[in-house]
């Protein structure tokens, strides 16, 4: 059992940084890969990065690549998304998910879930 919240949502403007950050707990949290994912509203959930276990190897969806980078630090079993030049699209409720693999992308293919925080990028 893996137990994620997540932290460091806000509202930022256009072209601004926010740093996002999910706490897991749970023996076996290093062994697994972890990924982001984002919901707006009336959209479907979507894959924004994810990371290996052992960080050696990250993914990106198109829309963010260049913009964000995923990290984690599992001596605090803690993973991170810094989000530069953030756009009005980025609006959403961020969260972060354990998965066995950082190649999926489908959510349904993530057993653990954090809350979510809520991102807002205005003008």
């Amino acid at each position: 059992q893996v137990q994620l919240v997540e932290s460091g949502g806000g509202l930022v403007q256009i072209g601004g940084s926010l740093r996002l950050s999910c706490a897991g707990s749970g023996r076996t949290f290093t062994s697994y890969a972890m990924g982001w994912f984002r919901q707006a509203p009336m959209k479907e959930r979507e894959f924004v990065a994810a990371i290996t276990a052992n960080a050696a190897s990250t993914y990106y969806a198109d829309s963010v690549k260049g913009r964000f980078t995923i990290s984690r630090d599992n001596a605090k079993n803690t993973i991170y998304l810094q989000m530069n030049s953030l756009k009005p699209e980025d609006t959403a409720v961020y969260y972060c998910a354990a998965g066995l693999s950082y190649r999926e992308t489908t959510p349904r293919l993530y057993p653990y879930w954090g809350q979510g925080t809520q991102v807002t990028v205005s003008s």
